[in-house]
């Protein structure tokens, strides 16, 4: 299996983080697990890919960060979607589909690419 570029990673990562967000507040080391097991194993972030996004989007005000006690007793940084973030999403979510619909009509019409 091939790795997919880094280039795709990173333009895809912000669309990836928000929309695992979307779905209820999370920590660094289970969004890592969760696109690892979204993808089936064909996309793995580590924290130096991860964490750099998680400080810009919170930055640019998409996710906020809380701090919580773990079960374990361990301090976690706990991340969520903000309404800025959802309104990001939904932008991100139509480009995204817009150049899958693209690429989709590109490769049918040549379906010797493939």
């Amino acid at each position: 299996m091939e790795n997919l570029s880094k280039e795709l990673i990173g333009a895809s990562s912000i669309p990836i983080i928000l929309s695992i967000l979307s779905k209820g507040e999370s920590y660094g080391y289970e969004i890592i697990q969760s696109i690892k097991e979204i993808s089936g194993g064909k996309m793995e972030f580590g924290e130096g890919t991860l964490y750099p996004v998680l400080h810009k989007l919170e930055k640019k005000g998409l996710v906020q960060s809380t701090w919580k006690k773990a079960e374990s007793g361990r301090k976690r940084k706990y991340y969520q979607i903000s309404n800025e973030g959802k309104k990001e999403l939904s932008v991100e979510k139509e480009n995204w589909m817009t150049i899958n619909e693209i690429i989709t009509k590109l490769w049918k019409a040549e379906p010797n690419l493939i």
